[in-house]
């Protein structure tokens, strides 16, 4: 446990963002015992054009000249910056000399906004956690000269179009001058140990209090007409991430078994030949909260993840959640999915989801849903938090 300290948060979520993300769950936990500074990422010169209609880039103009204030007080433990400055846009350049010469400036505009809010919070040696901000947060070790600088990455981010020109050489370079770097996956902390021996698993945090399966009072009813057993997906559904092959595989090879399809949909999706198999049900998007009542009917859930560079090293947050309702679930096997194998049934081809699905629903006991929601329990945010201290303290005690 690391108590009474000061910490400076920066990621590639701001605090305000609709959407939930790894890195603001760790901050309010962090300030359960500590004070913390989450910082919103500064605005850039092409998104102040491209999204000028934004409520939330509207706030950052309000900001930039001085009609809201740039410092906002969350609770008491923790601070939210919006930095007063713009960023040059440079993610694209693909000449290393020049990105660097604008990166460096880019960095010092913003450390002279957490320096302010420093000053202004009278923080003193601090901790700098930087969620995945590999532009951005090169060069702040060496202008705020933090006590540790903890560099978490949580996606392969460096598999995708926009990070790809610049990030494969930046995250490398700097995962090597982090003191520390944490992973959310075994796949990332051993991508990451290429570059820092200092690089460890600190395991997800996951709020599954929603999915308790005594909280479902009522089963909706999409699924009155809909014959056992069921075999589920609850999320999105993107050609990006999801296997509609094996999907395709399960529906027409087992036409006794329902396959039931919970979450928005791509193009792909939408355009597949799911759509005109039988026993295939899509039942759209739903509401966080109306997600348990829609994964309790389920016989079987599944995640028949894609394989890919993007895929291949992300910790499914929805595993958790099935789990923490007790349900057998079929997975593709990764090096992620590893932490789950005795929780779940990992597939490593279209052949295998049939015979592990048909195996998940003949073994499955009470004695068994009650072992995989304990498990999925114990995958809570002060947990992790608790294990990146772990390693916080065994850097402190070694540097």
């Amino acid at each position: 446990m690391i108590k009474n300290r000061d910490f400076i948060i920066i990621g590639l979520q701001a605090l305000d963002s609709p959407i939930g993300s790894n890195c603001i769950n760790i901050a309010y936990e962090i300030a359960r015992h500590n004070r913390v500074l989450y910082v919103n990422y500064p605005l850039d010169r092409l998104t102040k054009i491209r999204e000028k209609h934004d409520p939330l880039i509207q706030k950052r103009f309000k900001v930039l000249s001085g009609s809201e204030p740039d410092l906002v007080q969350v609770n008491d433990n923790m601070w939210n910056l919006f930095p007063k400055t713009t960023l040059e846009s440079i993610s694209q350049i693909p000449f290393n000399g020049v990105f660097d010469f604008l990166n460096r400036i880019n960095n010092k505009r913003f450390a002279r906004q957490i320096k302010s809010a420093i000053n202004r919070l009278e923080f003193s040696n601090y901790f700098l956690f930087n969620d995945s901000d590999m532009f951005r947060g090169f060069y702040l070790k060496e202008l705020l000269n933090p006590e540790l600088y903890i560099y978490y990455t949580r996606d392969n981010l460096i598999a995708v179009d926009f990070w790809k020109k610049q990030g494969i050489r930046i995250e490398a370079a700097l995962m090597a001058k982090s003191d520390l770097v944490v992973a959310n996956s075994t796949y990332l902390a051993d991508h990451a140990r290429q570059f820092n021996p200092h690089s460890y698993y600190v395991g997800q945090g996951c709020d599954v209090s929603l999915f308790d399966k005594k909280l479902v009072a009522k089963i909706p009813e999409e699924f009155s007409n809909i014959p056992k057993p069921i075999i589920g997906y609850i999320g999105a559904l993107f050609s990006l991430r999801l296997d509609i092959e094996v999907l395709e595989h399960i529906a027409l090879k087992r036409q006794d078994w329902s396959l039931v399809l919970v979450g928005p949909e791509d193009e792909a999706f939408k355009n597949s030949n799911l759509h005109k198999i039988s026993n295939v049900h899509f039942l759209g998007s739903k509401k966080m909260e109306e997600l348990p009542s829609y994964l309790y009917p389920f016989d079987v859930a599944l995640n028949p993840q894609k394989l890919n560079e993007v895929t291949i090293g992300n910790y499914p947050r929805k595993i958790d959640e099935y789990l923490a309702m007790g349900k057998p679930t079929v997975a593709t096997r990764t090096k992620a999915m590893e932490v789950f194998e005795d929780y779940t049934y990992l597939a490593q081809n279209k052949e295998e989801y049939l015979e592990l699905i048909e195996k998940a629903l003949n073994e499955n006991t009470v004695e068994k849903e009650t072992a995989r929601e304990a498990f999925a329990k114990s995958h809570t945010w002060e947990n992790n938090v608790g294990e990146i201290y772990k390693y916080m303290l065994h850097m402190m005690r070694t540097l």
